[in-house]
């Protein structure tokens, strides 16, 4: 085996640079804008009500549940609030989603 090289910290660091490249750390994630899209048609919601209660711009909300662009952390968080679901049911339909 290879020598493993240590962090600042003393641990080896757990991400390759190949793993954490923009490339891939910046693609829109198709399966989150359609379970997005999904929870919100479910709960009856238009873009308009969801974008209003959580703050952002309908045109933001339509280019995340069409895959264009990621949400930032605090944009997610005020989705999955608009949507009244916690995030783990939000992360639950994303990992149970079909591919």
């Amino acid at each position: 085996m290879g020598t493993v090289l240590l962090g600042e910290c003393g641990y080896a660091p757990r991400f390759t640079k190949a793993a954490m490249s923009p490339s891939t750390q910046d693609s829109p994630d198709q399966t989150l804008a359609n379970v997005l899209r999904q929870l919100r048609r479910d709960n009856g919601g238009t873009q308009e009500d969801v974008a209003h209660y959580a703050g952002i711009t309908v045109a933001a909300l339509a280019r995340i549940e069409r895959g264009q662009t990621n949400p930032r952390w605090t944009t997610l968080r005020r989705i999955v609030n608009a949507l009244d679901i916690s995030l783990a049911e939000l992360v639950a339909a994303v990992e149970n989603a079909p591919v």
